[in-house]
């Protein structure tokens, strides 16, 4: 009972009361001179933090988030575009999605804007970042939770707050727009100088920037939200000698199931129940990565990506134990999670087949033969605008018509590429029919999530079209998305200018970016 109260003293300490309708936020997002893993870089940040500060709200809020762009440095892109990873949005709210050039233009320098987000009853681990190119490389991402006072694993756990947000990401010395430049220029993707956990990291060869520390008390158990925030790299998280029960994945509850190291693809969370039942000591949270080939940056070395998991009462230093990948057995297998409560599994109405294919040597990646590119006028503007037929949009927009209402299956057959291909899909949840990591296929009781790994012996996923409008479905390797692995799933078109109720301030964005110098936008 004393646990609970706590747990509920701290929702209303750090959330405001329960009965509040509206949080407001506001975000500046500026340049910053910083060094997550030694090296000294300016940087684009929510309030000059890697990674931003955290989005903390309770179930039933809604948000509304103020952001002001304060961007200067030309040596990285000066408008901004705020995307909400997991928020689910409806009809009438399509527009505050702000994908940029599909939901809405991005926001210039020295402007504002304010991003009103109903959160229903949603509830989970989510995240923020600029959805601008990859803008976020440069260090536009922050942790965005939305607490539930009933939560049904209540019971498995003692402590969730602010300080067992877990984030974890790849990190790059260069700016983004000379990265860019030579990923177009040779076709290979850029590979990190080093992998960050609560934004602090280490790089072969440099300074040895003091470890992040996660502090715990012994017997007490631990909800620990963990954010690959990656614009690419493949995180295996693991304690040494304990044991993490999954409990959620991308903001979906799931039934308990213990594990001993948890793999995650770029953009997708995990939570995980840890208790903290060895002896009182410092034991190392792993956090190798697998990003590209590490011989093409010789600063990569995925063994330093970890940081301090310090029981109360241990000394300030170091663990004496090696440092290692972790455990060698019981990783995670998406397949084998199941939904704490299962949601109808329906025949799919319509069924589609991606198949992804580079084109070799170049930054150049296809979905059945298509690169998307994308359009100078927005998808969803051009909707209200009447656009509601194929040959309304360029064939670069990949951009699939859907009816509303229904079920849809989109089929990724097996592969012999060995990425694992992150798909996101924006403003909903999808379901893992098969996972890529069995050879099975469940339409008993698949977990939802919104984003799954697509590649080696295929996946197939279902969605319900239930709300109107253009929806984002693209690789949430960054780089991959840049370079043309995205599409957009319009649903009923037709109706959608009667849903979806844009704001004046909306209608500004994209007069006010598409008369900005190009060295601006």
């Amino acid at each position: 009972m004393k646990n609970y109260i706590t747990f509920l003293a701290f929702v209303q300490a750090a959330l405001g009361a329960a009965v509040a309708s509206v949080k407001d936020v506001t975000i500046n997002v500026v340049n910053a001179q910083l060094a997550p893993d030694g090296f000294s870089r300016s940087t684009v940040t929510a309030d000059g933090q890697y990674p931003g500060p955290p989005i903390l709200v309770n179930k039933g809020q809604s948000l509304r988030i103020t952001m002001n762009n304060k961007l200067t440095d030309a040596t990285m892109r000066r408008s901004t575009s705020l995307n909400l990873d997991g928020i689910f949005f409806g009809s009438q709210d399509i527009f505050e999605e702000s994908e940029p050039f599909v939901n809405a233009c991005p926001v210039g320098p020295s402007a504002s804007f304010v991003y009103n987000v109903p959160l229903g009853q949603q509830t989970g681990t989510f995240w923020y970042h600029s959805e601008l190119s990859v803008q976020y490389v440069d260090g536009f991402r922050g942790p965005l939770i939305v607490y539930d006072p009933e939560d049904p694993h209540r019971r498995l756990y003692d402590i969730d707050d602010v300080n067992t947000i877990i984030q974890v990401g790849d990190w790059w010395q260069s700016t983004t727009l000379p990265l860019l430049d030579n990923y177009v220029a040779t076709g290979v993707v850029p590979v990190s100088d080093s992998g960050t956990v609560n934004g602090i990291g280490r790089f072969q060869g440099g300074p040895e920037v003091p470890w992040a520390v996660i502090n715990v008390q012994k017997g007490r158990r631990y909800r620990f939200r963990i954010i690959n925030e990656s614009a690419r790299n493949v995180f295996t998280l693991s304690i040494d000698n304990h044991d993490m029960t999954v409990i959620a994945a991308d903001g979906t509850n799931t039934q308990p199931h213990t594990v001993k190291s948890v793999p995650m693809l770029a953009g997708q969370r995990y939570d995980v129940v840890v208790t903290a039942n060895q002896a009182v000591g410092n034991y190392w949270f792993n956090a190798p990565f697998v990003g590209g080939n590490p011989a093409v940056n010789p600063h990569q070395n995925a063994t330093l990506s970890r940081a301090i998991f310090r029981y109360a009462g241990a000394r300030k230093v170091d663990p004496t134990t090696p440092m290692t990948s972790g455990p060698t057995d019981g990783a995670l297998v998406e397949a084998d999670l199941r939904p704490l409560v299962p949601t109808k599994v329906l025949t799919p109405d319509v069924s589609m087949t991606f198949n992804l294919v580079v084109t070799t040597g170049k930054a150049q990646w296809n979905i059945n033969g298509v690169s998307y590119l994308s359009p100078q006028t927005p998808t969803l503007e051009k909707v209200i605008g009447g656009a509601t037929q194929q040959a309304d949009f360029n064939v670069t927009e990949n951009t699939f018509i859907l009816p509303a209402g229904k079920t849809v299956e989109i089929i990724f057959p097996p592969t012999d590429d060995d990425d694992a291909h992150p798909f996101h899909l924006h403003g909903m949840t999808m379901q893992v029919i098969k996972s890529m990591t069995s050879n099975n296929t469940n339409t008993v009781n698949p977990i939802s999530r919104d984003v799954v790994g697509v590649g080696g012996s295929g996946t197939t996923i279902r969605f319900k079209t239930d709300s109107t409008g253009p929806f984002m479905f693209h690789c949430h390797i960054f780089w991959h998305k840049f370079a043309g692995l995205a599409s957009v799933q319009l649903v009923d078109p037709a109706d959608t200018p009667n849903n979806v109720q844009v704001t004046p301030a909306w209608e500004g964005l994209c007069p006010a970016y598409d008369a900005l110098p190009q060295e601006l936008q």
